[in-house]
Parts: structure tokens; C-alpha cells; sequence
């Protein structure tokens, strides 16, 4: 995947995960390094799970997305803490 593409699923899959926990985005860069560590926590979830999103920009976006929503739930947990 070529880091252009990276960096655009980043950016969109920290924006709908920024909208499906709170109700808004985070900004561009937010949302892309929200995106990208969702990236890395969705795919060791997955792998961990032994489950698979598919292949391709639409199985790669989700996964991203997932993993951002898993992210942005801890670090609503440790903001409450």
C-alpha cells in the first residue's frame, strides 16, 4: 500500500472513529494519528482474534476504524481515571 493511501485511510478512519465515539473529529493530524495507531491496534486485534476484514482499501479501512474506536474508548476510560 503506498503511503499516500496510508495516510488518507488514517485520516478518514480517525475521522468516523472521532464521530462514532464523540461526536466530532479531532482535525486533520488528530484524526490521521488517531487513524494510523487505530491501524496497528485493528490489525493486532484481528490477527489476536484470528478474524479477518478482508482484503483491499475497504478491509484495511475497516479495521483501521475499529481499531481507532478501541483506542478512543481506552482513552476515554484513563481520561475518566
Amino acid at each position: 500500500m503506498s503511503l499516500i493511501l496510508f495516510l488518507i485511510i488514517g485520516a478518514i478512519a480517525g475521522w468516523i472513529a472521532g464521530k462514532l465515539m464523540q461526536g466530532g473529529g479531532f482535525g486533520l493530524v488528530g484524526n490521521l494519528v488517531v487513524g494510523i495507531v487505530g491501524a496497528v491496534i485493528g490489525g493486532h486485534l484481528f490477527r489476536y482474534l484470528g478474524v479477518s476484514a478482508g482484503g483491499g482499501v475497504i478491509g484495511s479501512l475497516l479495521t483501521a476504524v475499529i481499531g481507532a474506536v478501541v483506542l478512543l474508548f481506552i482513552v476515554g476510560l484513563i481520561k475518566k481515571a
